[in-house]
């Protein structure tokens, strides 16, 4: 489905592995925050165990119909929905959302989503060094506000050269 819409990559395989990776320790219900053509979705399934729950939320009608035609055997529920519904599904054990919705989101509305010990695993962010951390000659203020949350054990993880994901784990 992403090469037929023109995506080359829509969700780095490095992240991938990594989600697949995280998903493998976590029990309950996991989470995406917005589908696009279900490859996020389709690592936390690869990784997940078989009684952990994948549901991922898609607001475009025609991905959200397409993703949930593909994984129609899958054991991924798919919602045409905006993300912010899956809170009816809440608590989750992890959490996977992109950078750019969660810089257009209350921190609060993604936090109260999860359950006790819970993972937040934000992607497609730009690899920085220095501490605050500066992209484009400006602090990064979402990162920044991850990393410096008391209530988080959070890291900074480049899985690339050009991204890295932030993974916050709730104490």
């Amino acid at each position: 489905m992403s090469l037929e819409r023109g995506y080359v990559q829509t969700s780095r395989s490095e992240t991938g592995r990594l989600l697949a990776t995280l998903a493998a320790t976590r029990t309950g219900t996991i989470a995406e925050c917005g589908t696009g053509c279900g490859v996020g979705a389709a690592w936390l399934r690869s990784g997940a165990p078989k009684a952990t729950r994948v549901i991922t939320a898609e607001l475009d009608p025609e991905l959200a119909h397409g993703v949930m035609e593909m994984f129609e055997h899958d054991d991924i529920d798919v919602l045409h929905a905006d993300w912010t519904t899956l809170a009816d599904h809440a608590p989750f054990s992890l959490i996977f959302i992109d950078a750019g919705t969660a810089r257009t989101t209350e921190r609060e509305q993604i936090v109260d989503l999860l359950g006790d010990g819970g993972m937040i695993v934000l992607d497609d962010f730009v690899p920085t060094a220095s501490w605050p951390p500066i992209v484009g000659g400006r602090i990064d203020s979402l990162r920044q506000a991850w990393l410096s949350d008391e209530r988080f054990a959070c890291v900074d993880v480049m899985v690339a050269e050009d991204t890295s994901v932030l993974i916050a784990v709730r104490r």
